[in-house]
């Protein structure tokens, strides 16, 4: 059974740092892409950024890149999200999905993926 728990989350100032963990059990690691999105309040969910387990190839959502970091540990079978000068409009739900087979070019849709956390929630006051 696939499983993705996601943690790291919690309260930060405006221009803090925090760093997500997406532990993935129940798959080879190396088969799957893993994504990041978030679900503001109100608002829909949008992919943030994603990485082939197979080569660390990663990609972005244009507007995030240079503050957001995906990046994968397989011997831990974890994806991480490092977020830097995070913002109060990053606030949000921050959900980890995986699916099997490999990305190119750009980051999938939230339809692609089968498998998805729980969620950790992200608050950053200004």
């Amino acid at each position: 059974e696939v499983q993705l728990v996601e943690s790291g989350g919690g309260l930060v100032q405006a221009g803090g740092s925090l760093r997500l963990s997406c532990a993935a059990s129940g798959f080879t690691f190396s088969d799957y892409a893993i994504s990041w999105f978030r679900q503001a309040p109100g608002k829909e969910r949008e992919g943030i950024s994603c990485i082939n387990g197979k080569d660390g190839s990663t990609y972005y959502k244009y507007s995030l890149r240079g503050r957001f970091t995906i990046s994968s540990d397989n011997a831990k079978n974890t994806v991480y999200l490092q977020m830097n000068s995070l913002k109060p409009e990053d606030t949000a739900v921050y959900y980890c999905a995986a699916q099997w087979g490999s990305i190119a070019g750009n980051c999938p849709p939230e339809d692609f993926y089968a498998n998805w956390g729980q969620g950790t929630h992200v608050t950053v006051s200004s």
